[in-house]
């Protein structure tokens, strides 16, 4: 495989165009770095509205996807493509799954607005969503090496950690390897104000807290807005900002928590005097002339299973901009901020402690420029030409993973295969009262596909 010439098709299920979530953002940088080693394809399953001189963008959705999944050497898959386009697992092409954020943790809170027995069929349709890329990739990234741990034990349980993938690599970084999200190599660059005197109600002199993406489940803008109001008390130059609000994929609905947020705002009268909500998702290479006009980000959740795998990518856009950070405990970036001076932490649901650290770093100017000189020297180490590193090494040189060479197959599987040769024959020989339980079954799961979770951050 070494010798040949490397076609690379990336596949996201996401937006790709003007405005873009972390999927796609992930997808367009991935495909960046890659066109340096061959011919690369950016396929968006729901729309593409861009184009690039670096490669190929194209919008592919369902078997429309197949012509380019033919073309290519190495197939690289986001989120539920495997699950939605079955027919992938049996071609033979080398599929690497970026397995950056663990959609079956995220969809316990994504999915508590459902009724109850959509969100018990979904949450498990998330695991198989995942089960499917593990099950099927030659290789795999992920976000951390705290994720990478929990992903390992995944591998475990799904016979992917067996003997011919340990004596391939006995620390198994050649089957599962960290390519965290990254900062664009080059600085930021503010064309306009994208805030201050911009927004009505946000002056040239107020202190801007920003908060960098969308309003979702798993976040907690609740106590954030409380403790801003409790600040704007003292310091009437408050504003926090709400960066986007309405995501780019139509694929991904409103949440309770963005409701929630609104609800709050409103009854405490802060909203569009000190708290501010932009309606309309930020055009990607248009975000520095917000983030550049902010005093520093915020970053706040709840305190459940998934904020302890997360990954918040709209925090590497503050150190992109050099903004001092103040951030939830719990999460993989608390730890990085604590350790080299990047903002300040906070526990979970603190209105005092948060009220508190954001005045600090608000109101301490010379605390404010410290802390963002640490942010520039951080900022650095996180580049996409560092964080894809794992990703582009093993483009440059593929291989098929070891255990589907020697074709090592769990007793899942083994069970699976011989109930769908069961089933082929029953068919075979007939009968209504075979297939048309069958077929109701297949429109169930169809359905659940339906409600396959998206990345929305």
């Amino acid at each position: 495989m070494e010798n040949r010439a490397k076609r690379i098709l990336i596949v996201t299920p996401d937006t790709i165009g003007e405005r873009m979530a972390g999927p796609a953002i992930r997808a367009w940088h991935v495909a960046q770095a890659l066109s340096a080693v061959g011919e690369v394809r950016l396929a968006s399953t729901v729309g593409a509205t861009v184009t690039s001189p670096e490669f190929t963008i194209v919008h592919a959705g369902q078997d429309a996807l197949k012509p380019h999944a033919e073309w290519a050497d190495v197939v690289i898959i986001q989120g539920h493509i495997l699950r939605t386009h079955t027919w992938l697992k049996a071609m033979d092409v080398l599929i690497v799954a970026d397995i950056y954020d663990p959609v079956h943790l995220e969809w316990l809170e994504q999915g508590r607005d459902l009724p109850e027995a959509d969100y018990y069929a979904s949450s498990v349709d998330s695991v198989e969503v995942m089960n499917d890329q593990i099950e099927r990739a030659d290789f795999m990234v992920c976000a951390s090496e705290k994720q990478r741990d929990f992903w390992l034990g995944q591998l475990a349980a799904m016979t992917r950690v067996n003997p011919a993938t340990y004596a391939a690599d006995p620390t198994l970084r050649n089957l599962l390897d960290v390519a965290p999200f990254g900062i664009q190599d080059a600085p930021p660059v503010q064309k306009a104000h994208g805030i201050r005197g911009v927004v009505d109600g946000i002056g040239a002199d107020d202190k801007v807290i920003l908060w960098g993406g969308g309003v979702y489940n798993w976040f907690d803008p609740l106590t954030l807005i409380s403790a801003v109001g409790r600040l704007a008390k003292d310091h009437p130059e408050v504003r926090l900002f709400f960066l986007g609000v309405k995501h780019p994929n139509p694929d991904v609905p409103q949440m309770e928590m963005e409701r929630a947020a609104r609800r709050l705002s409103d009854e405490l009268g802060l909203t569009d005097s000190v708290v501010f909500f932009n309606e309309t998702w930020v055009p990607y290479d248009q975000r520095a002339d917000f983030l550049l006009d902010a005093d520093l980000g915020v970053s706040t959740h709840l305190e459940h299973i998934e904020t302890a795998y997360s990954f918040r990518t709209r925090v590497l856009d503050y150190w992109w901009a050099g903004l001092p950070v103040v951030a939830t405990d719990g999460d993989t970036f608390a730890p990085l901020i604590r350790d080299n001076g990047l903002g300040r932490v906070v526990p979970p649901q603190d209105v005092e402690a948060l009220e508190a650290a954001l005045g600090e770093v608000l109101f301490d100017d010379a605390e404010r420029e410290r802390i963002r000189e640490n942010v520039r020297a951080f900022a650095g180490r996180m580049h996409w030409s560092t964080t894809l590193e794992p990703l582009v090494r093993y483009v440059r040189a593929p291989y098929p993973a070891a255990d589907r060479v020697r074709g090592v197959i769990s007793q899942r599987n083994q069970i699976t295969a011989d109930l769908r040769k069961r089933i082929a024959g029953m068919e075979a020989s007939s009968s209504w009262r075979v297939t048309a339980p069958l077929r109701l079954a297949g429109e169930w799961v169809a359905r659940l596909r339906g409600r396959a979770p998206e990345r929305p951050e």
